[in-house]
């Protein structure tokens, strides 16, 4: 890879290299589709057509938005990103939704889209009516399908980098959306999504996203018991994800650095956030939703013992986050072979314990003395396809799902603890909300392009940016 400035949260000299200058004209004079979704425009607006909610955008909205009118009628589906994840959104929604018809896909591989359609035609028979010429393969497929009429919800399930704009440009495009976890890497990209989200409650369109706990029927009535004084007043709480390894993929011969970084993209942070943002930050979330809110600051530390020499990841994290009320959670997520695996919640409150584990390990209740007094199981499996029933629901109705914000404000409390970790320095929420200028896509992005050199955090040395 050529050597250029960093592309992490680093220090002043790598810092240089994760920002991106304000304005959306690059030096080519070419509108740069990253500034112009900053501004809350598509590329198309930037190049002179409508923006996002103008009125020029209505015929595309309505088509999407018109939900109520045949309760029964047919939702056509358009998905970006058909790797394991991708493909697996997929399945849950054909699976429990009735009168649903996959009809475009987008990906930067073509074999994944044909193994896909195959695997899928199998199972869903004329659930899956994609032609190929409705089969799209590049960094800008993603537009054919938002550009397509027929799709009425799209799933975007690329890697989390490209999230945020995926997200704007598809509320932009008038379609109902899928937005897999994390919504954001950066301060930068919860802007977008605030914005995403603004927009779709104006314009009637859905969009959930894939925090599937939120509807695990364990995890729903441990957290309304919880609320409701069941175990007392909240005074502090424990979320670890820990466990082993994670896959990684080494470099083919031939492939650019931009090739090379999207095939692997869980080791660079510009996609995929760290673990804490692309992994943990289900926990995150489930703790937020307890807590009522995101915290008010994060302080932390980690670091780097056993991750491939170009992995931009760190393999531990640890962060005390402060909500209101001056309760803390104690975070933990780690990545490291041969270590002891620990996944769940515990909450303590003036009365007694909750315990909420991860997967399908379901919820549990003890008082003070350590007797339980409640519990319930669970399935992962449920809650994966409910947020999916749900969703089209919503657009059958006429009453639409947003919940980009909520997921936005966990993905972001994640960012918030890594940028904590990484630089060694206490992060308070309005920081990284409103003043960070953090912003990891870059502005230069080609498929056959120059990367910089992989280069991985150092608190002290690393800057809050």
């Amino acid at each position: 890879m050529t050597t250029k400035t960093s592309t992490h949260d680093h220090g002043s000299k790598a810092g240089a290299r994760r920002s991106e200058p304000n304005s959306g004209m690059p030096e080519t004079g070419t509108p740069n589709r990253r500034d112009a979704l900053r501004r809350g425009t598509t590329l198309s607006a930037a190049l002179g057509t409508a923006a996002i909610g103008s009125g020029a955008m209505a015929p595309r909205m309505l088509h999407a938005a018109s939900s109520s009118d045949d309760p029964n009628r047919v939702i056509r589906i358009g998905i970006v990103g058909v790797g394991g994840r991708g493909t697996g959104a997929l399945n849950d929604s054909l699976s429990i939704n009735d009168n649903v018809r996959l009809v475009a896909m987008a990906d930067l591989q073509q074999e994944n889209c044909e193994r896909a359609r195959k695997i899928l035609s199998q199972r869903h028979g004329d659930k899956i009516d994609v032609k190929d010429d409705r089969i799209h393969i590049g960094l800008d497929a993603y537009k054919n399908v938002l550009d397509d009429p027929d799709v009425d919800l799209v799933i975007l399930a690329t890697s989390p980098g490209f999230r945020p704009y995926h997200i704007a440009e598809a509320v932009a495009a008038g379609k109902h959306v899928f937005a897999e976890k994390p919504s954001c890497v950066d301060p930068a990209g919860y802007r977008v999504c605030t914005k995403a989200h603004d927009e779709a409650v104006k314009q009637g369109t859905s969009i959930v996203t894939g925090t599937q706990y939120r509807r695990q029927v364990n995890y729903v009535e441990a957290i309304k018991r919880i609320h409701d004084g069941e175990i007392g007043d909240i005074v502090s709480a424990t979320t670890r994800y820990c466990s082993g390894g994670i896959w990684y993929k080494n470099r083919k011969e031939g492939v650019s650095d931009t090739q090379y970084q999207l095939n692997n993209w869980m080791h660079f942070i510009w996609l995929s956030g760290d673990q804490i943002t692309e992994q943990a930050v289900h926990n995150i979330d489930a703790i937020n939703w307890v807590m009522g809110s995101a915290p008010e600051t994060a302080y932390g530390s980690g670091g780097r013992f056993t991750r491939p020499a170009d992995s931009e990841m760190w393999d531990n994290v640890s962060i005390d986050y402060t909500y209101p009320g001056n309760r803390v959670c104690s975070f933990m997520c780690r990545q490291i072979p041969g270590t002891k695996g620990d996944n769940g919640n515990v909450i303590y409150g003036t009365k007694g314990t909750a315990y909420i584990d991860a997967m399908s390990g379901g919820s549990r209740f003890t008082d003070r003395s350590g007797k339980q007094t409640w519990s319930m199981k669970g399935s992962i499996a449920d809650a994966y396809r409910q947020e999916h029933k749900d969703l089209v629901d919503s657009i059958r109705s006429g009453n639409p799902i947003v919940e980009l914000r909520t997921t936005a404000e966990s993905s972001l409390t994640a960012v918030m603890g890594r940028m904590a970790a990484y630089t060694g320095q206490r992060v308070d929420w309005d920081f990284v909300s409103e003043k960070s200028s953090l912003d990891l896509f870059p502005k230069d992005l080609d498929w056959n392009g120059d990367r910089p050199e992989p280069s991985f955090a150092i608190p002290g040395v690393t800057k809050l940016t």
